[in-house]
């Protein structure tokens, strides 16, 4: 979208459409099962790892189908806009916002990447010790429990139509 469409508001943000899905996201992420069952972190850290978990299985179930996959950029721009805009508000400022965002992203595509490989494999071992790495614990030994539940979603999302999907709806 060109930057004078925006300002005059003569084309629809694409992003718009995703808006829902990113919501649920958000929603999911914030389920305090994961931080009462699973044992992760109830702090600013735990929280984003949440959201990079529950957003790594979205973007898996996007890019299994055709007519997600070229969506999933629209979603990592929502990502994107929200976590500058808790940067902002914890008060980092306009010279710093660019980089802390690029380290985001990368976190979020290392985490993506790794994530992919154990659920592909169906390695709750592999993927216990991935969450172990990457996700902020209260309580390490509940690494096991988080995969578990992560698997569940997973599957979950797999069983989720692109319809529902897009609505932010998730197969029960």
């Amino acid at each position: 979208m060109s930057f004078l469409a925006r300002i005059f508001g003569t084309q629809r943000d694409p992003r718009d459409q995703w808006r829902p899905l990113w919501h649920s996201i958000v929603e999911q992420a914030r389920d305090p099962d994961w931080y009462r069952m699973c044992g992760v972190a109830d702090t600013v850290e735990g929280r984003f790892d949440m959201i990079t978990l529950v957003l790594s299985l979205v973007m898996l179930r996007m890019e299994r189908e055709d007519s997600l996959a070229p969506h999933t950029a629209l979603v990592t721009e929502l990502f994107v806009e929200d976590m500058e805009g808790q940067l902002r508000e914890a008060g980092i400022g306009d010279p710093t916002v660019g980089k802390k965002i690029g380290n985001l992203m990368s976190s979020m595509g290392g985490r993506l990447g790794t994530y992919r490989k154990a659920l592909a494999d169906e390695d709750r071992a592999e993927l216990a010790t991935a969450l172990k790495r990457n996700v902020t614990m209260s309580q390490e030994d509940e690494a096991e429990a988080l995969a578990e539940r992560m698997i569940r979603l997973h599957k979950r999302f797999e069983r989720t139509s692109a319809d529902e999907l897009r609505k932010g709806e998730v197969a029960a």
